[in-house]
């Protein structure tokens, strides 16, 4: 039995959804791929929660290319070190007019606008001293020459005993909000933890008098230890580094998203990453142009993973040119109500070849379960009923399916290809 459709819970309330640039554009998306991806999520998305269209990395290097950083790269920089869209890529921010253009048309949809940024300074700010607005430092007083990310030259860190360096990232995030900006994932910033330059992030975000989400990356050997002090700074955190279309990337995550489930909710979100679905690799950092390697049922094992443990949903593809199979997946409402109205989200067996999580929906009776194998061949499987939360009256339907599905009152069976996955709703039959 379907369900009527039900509305978005406030925002606080669940997980950012969109479309990132990284995936499928690296660091060289233009303005218009970004439109085309905002027209497409506007027209087929957008009624299913996804609203964020997110520019990745380095849209200020007019030289960027794929697989990889040019060195002492030719960034766009304003007169106080700020970065600035690179016109050749993107055109409306010729004569200083950053993304406050894109960002309205972006807006004029319906959706959000958000950016990449790295930690620090540019270091050709500092080569050339330029000044931190608002005060009479420059960006070499600022800078910490000795803290640099180790895989992008483009900055150097700052220095936070000094009073420049706070300047410059409340400099910075200005100018953001001045744009439009709604999101801002600011990468370099979990491995290590550089607790202070969260804080310091975090403070300028504040201080811009605009609502910004604040994302942060890359998260690898994320500690639960740091919860306290990511809920008191960012709206989502990634718990690993990036992740591709590789199965060994997905099974990576069962785990990770264990640990973080339990703490899933409007305190923060932590990011299992973006989802390499559909057409990736165009003109990426890693691999050739391509449609997304996973095997159908490997994505929605990802899907069902992602929706089960609340992660942020992040589409990497390019959406006009992905497969209408993968928009589907996308757009399934009855699997999509999982990240939306569900809690106690939490993994309950691992075991051999099997994986079950459990959750219960926010309306107080309908329950949730997700089944996963790790088997490399198809495989059939018994679930105790009470081993997800089941009770014999339970009518069970499959939402990726959209199919009511038997069971004897004492197992559920399910048959799963490799890597596959099943998602469950359980409601009482006594109760329809």
């Amino acid at each position: 039995m379907t369900r009527p459709a039900r509305p978005l819970p406030a925002r606080h309330l669940r997980p950012p959804m969109g479309w990132n640039s990284w995936d499928c554009y690296g660091t060289t998306v233009t303005e218009e791929e970004v439109l085309a991806n905002a027209e497409f999520m506007r027209e087929h998305l957008l009624p299913h929660g996804w609203d964020t269209v997110v520019v990745d990395i380095q849209w200020y290097e007019p030289t960027a290319r794929a697989h990889g950083y040019n060195p002492d790269a030719p960034l766009v920089l304003d007169g106080h070190g700020r970065q600035l869209p690179a016109p050749n890529r993107f055109p409306s921010a010729a004569g200083g007019a950053g993304f406050g253009p894109l960002a309205a048309r972006v807006h004029a949809m319906g959706l959000r606008f958000g950016l990449h940024i790295m930690r620090g300074i540019p270091r050709r700010a500092v080569e050339a001293r330029l000044p931190v607005l608002g005060t009479e430092f420059t960006a070499a007083d600022v800078a910490d020459t000795g803290s640099v990310c180790p895989w992008n030259s483009d900055n150097y860190g700052l220095d936070h005993d000094h009073p420049g360096a706070q300047a410059y990232y409340d400099a910075q995030v200005a100018q953001f909000a001045a744009w439009g900006v709604d999101f801002v994932k600011a990468d370099d910033m979990l491995f290590p933890y550089h607790e202070r330059d969260i804080a310091a992030y975090a403070r300028a975000v504040g201080r811009s008098g605009r609502a910004i989400e604040l994302s942060l990356s890359p998260g690898t050997d994320m500690s639960l230890a740091r919860l306290d002090h990511l809920r008191e700074h960012a709206a989502m955190w990634r718990v690993c580094d990036d992740l591709w279309d590789r199965w060994e990337d997905v099974e990576a995550q069962f785990a990770r998203m264990a640990r973080w489930a339990p703490w899933q909710g409007e305190q923060g979100w932590a990011d299992a990453d973006m989802l390499p679905l559909g057409h990736i690799g165009i003109r990426a950092e890693r691999g050739a142009d391509r449609q997304c390697a996973l095997t159908h049922p490997e994505q929605v094992s990802l899907l069902t993973l992602w929706l089960i443990s609340r992660s942020p949903l992040m589409m990497g593809g390019d959406l006009p040119t992905s497969a209408p199979k993968t928009i589907a997946l996308l757009t399934n409402d009855e699997a999509l109500d999982v990240l939306w109205h569900s809690t106690g989200n939490r993994e309950v067996l691992r075991e051999r070849d099997l994986v079950l999580w459990t959750a219960q929906d926010t309306d107080g009776h309908t329950r949730y379960a997700a089944v996963f194998s790790l088997a490399d061949e198809e495989r059939r499987f018994e679930v105790p009923l009470g081993s997800v939360g089941a009770t014999s009256h339970d009518r069970v339907r499959e939402l990726w399916t959209h199919a009511d599905t038997a069971h004897d009152g004492r197992r559920l069976a399910a048959v799963l290809p490799a890597h596959g996955a099943a998602l469950y709703r359980l409601a009482d039959s006594r109760r329809e």
